[in-house]
């Protein structure tokens, strides 16, 4: 599986471009927005949009999902359906937060822990990590030893727990006792900010240390 990352909004939020080498099949995660970028950078590796994954319904990971949806004629999988109160709130998360206006979006599939997801030829195990929203879900690849982890864990910090339905202790149980058993040799990227492996932040990360 290859991947790109596309820092789109104005919070420079990684929204990722993730394909299947054999079948030029790609999916974008986390589309918050500027969509001319996410597409000219479908157009030059010549992708086929296959489908659009979500790890959480804030503004700046899902504020185009819908626009994308509609312009790709694509399905959309996830997030877990406890976030759809956030994908409800997307039009007033617009205003709040100065973004160009946002449409709400009924996911093809919701997921739930455990669930896979496909792109092309590659799978994505699912996994249920709340704590920064209660639906949030990250998408890990084994075969590349990949996980896209949107908001839960950062390079030298963690998801922001202050937003409504947000919980602190079960975000460090999600990093913990769902990430941590992937391995200390995993690669993530984050939905913000540089990459990184779980062991260094498990060795480093002052929020979550072991």
């Amino acid at each position: 599986m290859q991947f790109q990352v596309i820092p789109v909004t104005a919070f420079e939020q990684n929204c990722s471009i993730i394909w299947c080498e054999q079948t030029r099949k790609a999916a974008v995660v986390d589309p918050g927005g500027d969509l001319d970028r996410i597409l000219h950078a479908l157009d030059f590796e010549d992708l086929e949009l296959e489908k659009i994954l979500v790890t959480h319904a804030h503004i700046d990971h899902a504020g185009a999902v819908s626009t994308l949806a509609a312009l790709r004629k694509v399905p959309i999988e996830g997030p877990a359906l406890e976030d759809k109160f956030w994908i409800d709130l997307l039009p007033q998360q617009s205003q709040m937060f100065g973004f160009p206006e946002a449409e709400t979006f009924e996911p093809t599939r919701w997921l739930v822990d455990g669930d896979e997801v496909t792109v092309g030829n590659e799978v994505l195990q699912v996994i249920h990590c709340p704590g920064h929203t209660p639906g949030h879900v990250v998408f890990y690849n084994k075969s590349r030893g990949l996980a896209l982890v949107g908001d839960v864990l950062f390079h030298g910090s963690i998801g922001r727990t202050d937003f409504p339905k947000g919980d602190h202790a079960t975000l460090i149980s999600s990093i913990r006792n769902k990430l941590w058993p992937l391995g200390d040799d995993i690669a993530f990227v984050p939905g913000h900010g540089p990459m990184s492996t779980f062991g260094d932040e498990k060795e480093n990360n002052p929020f979550v240390k072991v």
